[in-house]
């Protein structure tokens, strides 16, 4: 029996069912390089014979949302937009929705956004990549638009873009560097059992994958091997730019660091650089987790130290730069920045309740808002000097959970305001734990959302919109934390009174 022949009027159908039909090219985003971009992507993906790419885009916690498409349908979603549900932003860290989405506009305030409806993601194909643990799979990351085509403006890659805009007005590049620590833990017990199934769920058992605390040991290093070898061939395969991947202080504990890389793609890094950890890992039997103190024996805390400066897109060089002195004034400006605006500033470089357990516990974290000159204890520590031409600054309060858009686009804003008010932040000093007159750094997660709440930079910069979605979000979370009877209280009250 003779197959059929294709219907061409279904054909046409099923050729605008996804998304919304030629969104890219109705709303100008489709230009005669974007178009060129994708003949290059869809070559790829028949040449290496990819079944499933990835769709994405990274929501306000930092998590990866995607929807997996089969590939013969890349080129119509990548013209058309990939529709997610705009209800994702109304998730917080658990996805509990903390505002009624199903109202008239979502709890945003914007009638696009209202009934739980779609938001379109645009693909940016200069992100696709091939991930070589996952078989015949690759994956893009988007940028979100309302359905009418506005930029949607709680999409974090949007408030990035916007941070490298204004850096390009002056002729200036955000150059990031990223130095951030994990643990991988043999899981022991998955906890699949539905009673662990809770919102959220209850995490797996875990023991480590060997003793600790031996720092740099290469004897450490060795017995890791097979674990490491496997995780560092991902990265590199997948096409991070790896510098160094080694034991850190303690038990599972590793540290990763990347070639510093221009704008958004210092970003984009650091989320392709913790999916590829944590899906390896799994594959693996392990568990590889970023979260800053886990409640565990023994672990040592994790931290994001961030190196950073500015360079000139003309091709001058780095900006923090100077022949005589350790850092260049247009720098020395750009870290009075961070300082000033170092309490509603740490809402995202420390974006979770448990980042605040490091700050305050970990004799190595920076606890006031100071810099010096080659010294750890300090919040900005400057590496280099004078005729360096890699000078940068080193921002050493930051969790490994921060969203790196946030994150970065948070230090370029308060680093121009710096600039721009001629922020003095006084002289480097020897010895950071003794400033005792310096400001702290939050205490915690309440404090430093209020501060945002308040602070005028931000909400001029990432927009009031933004800024009231990141800390009702927040908000929320702190609600529900506080709510939660801690075994502290049940061991401090129960008995005793």
């Amino acid at each position: 029996m003779s197959a059929k022949p294709a219907d061409p009027t279904l054909a046409k159908i099923v050729a605008a069912s996804i998304g919304r039909s030629e969104f890219a090219e109705r709303h100008g985003l489709d230009t005669a390089e974007r178009r060129e971009a994708l003949a290059r992507v869809v070559a790829e993906i028949e040449e290496n014979g990819i079944e499933v790419v990835r769709f994405s885009f990274i929501d306000t916690n930092g998590q990866v949302r995607t929807r997996p498409i089969e590939a013969r349908h890349f080129p119509q979603a990548a013209r058309n937009g990939m529709p997610f549900t705009v209800a994702l932003f109304a998730m917080d860290s658990a996805n509990f929705i903390f505002q009624p989405v199903f109202s008239a506009d979502g709890g945003f305030g914007r009638s696009t956004m209202g009934g739980a409806g779609d938001m379109l993601a645009i693909a940016d194909l200069a992100t696709f990549r091939i991930l070589p643990w996952a078989k015949n799979t690759a994956c893009v990351f988007a940028d979100l638009y309302l359905s009418d085509g506005e930029p949607c403006p709680f999409d974090p890659r949007r408030v990035m873009r916007e941070a490298c805009a204004a850096l390009a007005e002056r002729n200036l590049l955000y150059v990031g560097g990223v130095e951030v620590e994990c643990h991988v833990f043999k899981v022991t017990d998955p906890r699949l059992d539905l009673e662990s199934c809770t919102q959220p769920p209850a995490p797996p058992q875990v023991e480590a994958v060997r003793h600790g605390y031996q720092y740099m040991s290469q004897t450490v290093l060795d017995e890791y091997e097979p674990i490491v070898d496997r995780i560092r061939r991902a990265l590199i395969d997948v096409g991070l730019p790896l510098r160094t991947l080694e034991c850190e202080w303690g038990p599972g504990q590793l540290e990763i660091t990347l070639d510093p890389l221009i704008g958004v793609n210092a970003a984009d890094a650091v989320i392709l650089m913790r999916l590829a950890i944590k899906q390896v890992a799994r594959r693996m039997g392990l568990v590889a987790s970023f979260m800053s103190k886990p409640g565990l024996p023994n672990v040592f805390s994790c931290g994001w130290h961030l190196h950073e400066s500015l360079a000139f897109a003309d091709g001058a060089g780095n900006a923090f730069l100077d022949a005589e002195q350790p850092i260049s004034r247009l720098g020395l400006h750009f870290v009075g920045g961070l300082l000033k605006h170092v309490r509603a500033g740490t809402a995202f470089s420390n974006p979770t309740i448990n980042g605040y357990k490091r700050l305050n516990a970990n004799p190595l974290a920076p606890k006031r808002a100071v810099w010096s000159i080659d010294n750890k204890g300090a919040m900005c520590r400057l590496v280099g000097g004078a005729g360096d031409r890699a000078t940068h600054i080193e921002n050493r309060s930051g969790e490994p959970l921060a969203n790196p858009y946030l994150y970065m686009a948070s230090q370029i804003f308060a680093g121009l305001d710096g600039i721009d008010t001629q922020e003095d932040p006084g002289d480097p000093l020897a010895d950071p734990y003794a400033q005792t007159s310096k400001p702290l750094m939050p205490g915690s997660l309440m404090e430093s959302v209020e501060a945002l709440a308040g602070n005028e930079l931000f909400r001029a910069k990432m927009g009031s919109e933004f800024v009231d979605h990141f800390v009702g979000m927040k908000r929320n979370e702190i609600g529900r934390f506080l709510s939660h009877v801690t075994d502290w209280e049940h061991r401090e009250y129960f008995e005793a009174f």
